[in-house]
């Protein structure tokens, strides 16, 4: 995990602030000191929410971003906020998750956002389907968060299928920004065609602290497939998710995830992989990110060739029958095209 350090202009040593709670992770960023020179301003993923924080140089972070109004406020963007040259107001970009983005400012002292741009005053208010926060157990008592979205006109007591879909990273994280963004995945109008989508924060998400995020060193494929997998049943136990009608799909670490849960299952009616690392092994060597593989298993390939093979989709690859779909960008540099071609 990353700290936050300082150290006097003039030189000398640097010191660590208080850490955060996330280990200033991969979707944290500076913002700028305030006005009295005794605190940094930061961003940082909570859950499924982006914070705006303030670390004292002597004590704990606190947030700033708490209400609005008394009504919790969310949907801050993960592009970040800008501090003006006085430091008395934040400009950010806020949505929600049935709202586009709309440019923000608030006063530093009182945390109040005011839209000051009208960029999307048409965009259609349909009802594509409402989404909210869910949460579940995993297999070993794991506390997994996701965001799950209902199909336009849901109706309680009634199955729908269910698209299951795995983010990347593995540090990637779901958040709750507007569901009809241009993304991978076009959740919002999966909700129009009358899916479910689970779109799970399984262990080694950012937003969930250090100890969550390191949780699948060693692991890709175990307790992180438990955790999508116990939230697929958790929702089939609520009675929501059709068990006859399944479907998973992922994006890069996604990819690998979804490669990797038709190797270990055959629930699902169809799937479809977008830029998977389907073989660690053959991995190395022809990414643009030399390091990654080796700082997740402790070693090169040839130092623990069974953890590699262990945990690759192209070595569990007999006797998959699910329908897959493989969609990779000829030109992919962080997960190279071979990769998609085994």
């Amino acid at each position: 995990a990353r700290r936050l350090r300082v150290v006097s202009a003039n030189g000398g040593t640097p010191r660590d602030l208080s850490a955060t709670r996330d280990g200033f992770g991969r979707y944290s960023d500076l913002v700028g000191w305030s006005a009295d020179g005794n605190s940094l301003y930061f961003t940082e993923i909570h859950g499924t929410k982006m914070k705006l924080m303030s670390l004292p140089l002597q004590g704990t972070p606190s947030e700033i971003s708490h209400c609005q109004g008394g009504t919790p406020f969310t949907g801050m963007m993960l592009s970040g906020v800008s501090l003006n040259s006085q430091r008395t107001h934040f400009g950010f970009g806020w949505e929600n998750l049935d709202s586009p983005v709309e440019a923000h400012v608030t006063s530093v002292d009182s945390f109040a956002p005011v839209a000051v741009s009208r960029v999307n005053p048409d965009f259609p208010r349909e009802n594509w389907g409402r989404s909210e926060a869910v949460h579940w157990k995993s297999s070993d008592g794991l506390d997994v968060e996701g965001l799950l979205t209902y199909p336009q006109n849901y109706k309680e007591g009634t199955r729908y299928p269910l698209l299951l879909v795995i983010h990347g990273g593995p540090m990637g994280v779901f958040t709750e920004t507007f569901d009809g963004n241009a993304g991978t995945y076009p959740v919002a109008m999966f909700a129009q065609r009358g899916y479910l989508v689970l779109r799970p924060n399984p262990r080694g998400s950012s937003g969930y602290g250090k100890a969550f995020r390191y949780a699948n060193y060693d692991d890709w494929g175990g307790g992180d497939y438990r955790d999508v997998m116990a939230g697929v049943d958790h929702l089939i136990a609520k009675g929501i998710a059709d068990p006859d009608r399944l479907g998973v799909m992922g994006w890069s670490y996604g990819g690998f995830m979804t490669s990797w849960t038709i190797t270990q299952t055959k629930r699902f009616r169809a799937a479809s992989v977008g830029a998977g690392v389907t073989n660690l092994m053959s991995f190395t060597g022809t990414a643009d990110i030399p390091g990654f593989l080796p700082d997740y298993f402790h070693g090169e390939f040839w130092d623990k060739p069974e953890a590699y093979q262990k945990h690759s989709a192209m070595f569990r690859v007999k006797g998959v029958s699910t329908p897959t779909l493989i969609q990779h960008g000829e030109r992919d540099e962080r997960v190279p095209l071979s990769q998609g071609l085994e």
